[in-house]
């Protein structure tokens, strides 16, 4: 079973890295080439204090506390609504930061409370908005399946009913399962990070492939089914935009081609673009891998409603 300080380096993993994205979200890789991210900086993209974190945090943070009290997905949208409308699991009490598609779902949610149609369903819908949230649901997956309460397909299934609420393609339900499949090797499996990585990305496609409606969608990820060819690819050649697969891509990559905590998380943001959620995803799962440990003081001091966050986390 998952120990507490798991629970918490992922999820502070994850935080602390949005907070370093935030301030040069959508700043080009090439300025950022100029002038990179070393350590926590203020304002910014956003001009928001140091330490602040995003929407990525918020929705995780909005998703653990539903998990808390059991598997209800209405009640997770009723946090996420509250978030957008409301303010709540806020660094700061404003909303700065949402994802076109999630803003959308949250809306049909509030008018018509169906969880099965608030989630955008088109190929245009496949922004990486459920995959930044969607770590306490893999953490509590890995739970229910270790404790013989749901099966693989199960959690899966759970898995892809979350990514539905706001993001409710096939391709984006995918590439929430294959992030599932990576952070249960990183709990169960065996070696070092890359050679772990490589056993739940290979089960992950042979998970889907059982499946003959994600046969197409899973061809998107073809560039992830070797992860010895694709960890040699140049930085040029990794995009790291909000499109569902390229944010995978580029999680996976960082991942593949760093050894700390500290200089995962740097790459990530430092990659351009959508530098908070690449950072924030990555920093998840370097965050499980590394240990709390690993994630510098000085980021975590730094990290606003801190204690707050903690509280939820014990």
């Amino acid at each position: 079973m998952i120990t507490m300080n798991q629970y918490k380096s992922a999820l502070m993993g994850l935080i602390v890295a949005d907070a370093l994205g935030v301030p040069v979200e959508f700043n080009s890789r090439d300025s950022l080439r100029q002038n990179p991210v070393t350590s926590m900086r203020a304002y910014g993209t956003h001009q928001q204090p140091v330490g602040t974190w995003s929407d990525d945090s918020s929705m995780t943070l909005a998703t653990l506390d539903s998990l808390k009290q059991g598997y209800n997905l209405d009640d997770m949208m009723d946090r996420f609504a509250a978030w957008k409308n409301e303010n709540e699991y806020s660094p700061h009490g404003d909303l700065f930061d949402i994802g076109l598609g999630t803003w959308k779902a949250i809306d049909r949610w509030v008018e018509d409370r169906d969880v099965k149609t608030c989630g955008g369903d088109s190929a245009q819908n496949n922004g990486n908005g459920s995959l930044m949230h969607m770590l306490p649901v893999c953490l509590y997956g890995y739970e229910w399946e270790k404790s013989g309460e749901l099966s693989e397909t199960e959690v899966i299934s759970r898995i892809h009913e979350v990514s539905g609420l706001t993001h409710n393609h096939l391709r984006s339900k995918i590439a929430c399962g294959l992030y599932y499949f990576c952070v249960k090797a990183i709990l169960d499996g065996k070696g070092i990070l890359s050679e772990r990585l490589y056993i739940g990305m290979n089960r992950g496609f042979a998970f889907y492939e059982r499946s003959g409606e994600c046969v197409h969608e899973l061809c998107y990820y073809d560039r992830l089914r070797n992860l010895t060819s694709f960890a040699e690819l140049g930085e040029d050649e990794i995009r790291s935009s909000g499109y569902v697969v390229d944010t995978l891509e580029a999680v996976i990559w960082c991942l593949l081609n760093t050894d700390s905590y500290r200089e995962c998380v740097l790459k990530a943001v430092n990659l351009g673009e959508d530098t908070d959620t690449v950072g924030a995803i990555a920093g998840g799962l370097a965050g499980l891998w590394y240990g709390d440990e690993a994630i510098p003081k000085e980021w975590l001091d730094v990290i606003v409603r801190r204690e707050w966050i903690e509280e939820m986390l014990r």
